[in-house]
C-alpha cells in the first residue's frame, strides 16, 4: 500500500482500492453464479462505493464548515470526527430478504452475469487509469 500524501498518492491508494474491490466483487458474482442451482442459497453483493463516498463528502464539509472546539479533556467529545479513506472497507452482505424460486434461492444468473461484465469494464478502466498514473511519474522521473 502506497503510504505518501498528496493527490498522487491519494488518486493511487483510491485506484488500488478499487482494484481490490473490483476483485472481490468478481469471486462473488462467480460464487453467486456457481450456486445458482443449489438450494436455499443466497446470493451476497460487496459494498463499497457509499462509504466512501459519504467519507469524502463528509471530509469535505468538515474542511468548509468546521467549527474549531477547544477539547480541554481527552473525554471531551469532538464536534466532528475526520475519517481517513484508508479506514473504508468493502462489506460483503447476503440478500436474505428475497426469493427467486421454490427452493429458496434468490440467485439471477442473467442478472449476476450482467453485473459481473459491468465488474470487468470497471476493473479494466482502473487498471488503465492505474497505467496512466505510472507513464505520469515516470514522464516526470526523466524531465527531473
Amino acid at each position: 500500500m502506497i503510504t505518501e500524501t498528496g493527490l498522487w498518492g491519494r488518486t493511487q491508494y483510491l485506484l488500488e482500492r478499487g482494484l481490490d474491490v473490483a476483485e472481490l466483487r468478481h469471486r462473488v458474482f462467480a460464487d453467486n453464479i456457481a450456486n445458482a442451482d443449489t438450494p436455499h442459497f443466497k446470493r451476497s453483493e460487496v459494498s463499497f462505493e457509499a462509504e466512501l463516498r459519504r467519507v469524502l463528502e463528509l471530509e469535505k464539509h468538515i474542511e468548509e464548515n468546521a467549527f474549531p472546539a477547544r477539547l480541554t479533556d481527552e473525554r471531551h467529545i469532538p464536534f466532528f470526527r475526520k475519517r481517513d479513506i484508508r479506514d473504508v472497507k468493502p462489506r460483503l452482505h447476503i440478500d436474505y430478504l428475497t426469493t427467486m424460486r421454490n427452493d429458496g434461492n434468490n440467485v439471477d444468473p442473467e442478472h449476476e452475469v450482467a453485473e459481473q461484465t459491468k465488474n470487468i469494464m470497471v476493473y479494466q478502466m482502473l487498471t488503465t487509469l492505474l497505467n496512466h498514473n505510472f507513464r505520469t511519474i515516470n514522464i516526470v522521473n526523466r524531465i527531473a
